[in-house]
């Protein structure tokens, strides 16, 4: 029997949609799932290597690890738990001006103290701000790893003929190689920056240069709550006085337009 028409109880029917297709092709959905196994490995090996040394850590064979996080992705656990700075660095610097055909010594002045006041009251301090503070710090950690006889090459003035550097070198490695290299590059770093700011402080007849650098810690965190503690004793570096170093680039216009700016506000 032929079904009556008018018995239909759905006359408007909706129309069937069209199948939906999701446009990603083989290559895109090969691309997506290479994107989830590559950030999936990252994370897991982000954790392998920032957490404390385990078995787990065979999981990834050989120096697989070691070869993916650095240098690119290297970290540590001084991102989470980092190592307040304890401590102050102070650079001064003097320098040997000729004045009227006699070697005349100049007054110290505080560089350290000079470059902070960039940093008062500024939410972003320049670079320039800590050049004193890190130059101060690297030859302190350098002086450091030095022996007695070495620092005591350290502490003579090395500053007359174009090869005293040669000269103290060479006195430097007599007693032994340990950290030799290391304390020339901060010495003549030191140097380097020592010369700008005598140039910008007393002009073109500076002949010798003599930098200062110790280290003040602060009050120990277990006195903290002591009135009467004092900060332990300046840590401070014997050295002698320096020939004149300058480096391609540098400009003493600019280093003294700057620097005597926080000369003047300092008061150092």
């Amino acid at each position: 029997m032929k079904p009556n028409e008018d018995s239909n109880p759905n006359p408007n029917p909706t129309p069937a949609r069209p199948a939906v297709h999701s446009g990603l092709t083989t290559a895109k959905r090969v691309v997506i799932l290479l994107a989830v196994f590559f950030t999936a490995f990252h994370v897991f090996a982000t954790f392998l290597w920032i957490a404390p040394t385990s078995a787990l850590r065979d999981v990834i064979p050989g120096k697989v690890l070691h070869n993916y996080m650095i240098p690119m992705f290297g970290q540590s656990w001084s991102v989470f738990a980092p190592d307040p700075i304890n401590g102050d660095y102070r650079l001064q610097v003097r320098a040997v001006v000729e004045t009227d055909g006699q070697p005349v010594e100049t007054e110290w002045v505080d560089a350290t103290a000079a470059e902070l006041t960039m940093h008062m009251h500024n939410l972003f301090p320049p670079r320039a701000a800590m050049s004193a503070n890190d130059v101060a710090s690297r030859v302190k950690g350098a002086f450091d790893k030095l022996d007695k006889d070495q620092k005591d090459v350290v502490a003579l003035g090395y500053y007359d003929g174009d090869d005293w550097r040669d000269r103290m070198e060479t006195a430097l490695r007599a007693y032994d190689d340990d950290g030799v290299t290391r304390y020339m590059k901060a010495d003549r770093l030191a140097s380097a920056y020592s010369t700008q700011v005598a140039y910008a402080m007393w002009g073109e007849d500076v002949t010798q240069v003599q930098f200062s650098v110790s280290r003040q810690n602060v009050v120990p965190y277990e006195k903290r709550n002591d009135p009467e503690a004092e900060r332990p004793g300046v840590q401070a570096v014997p050295i002698g006085w320096r020939g004149l170093v300058e480096e391609p680039g540098q400009s003493r216009e600019n280093f003294a337009e700057i620097f005597l700016t926080g000369v003047e506000e300092s008061g150092r």
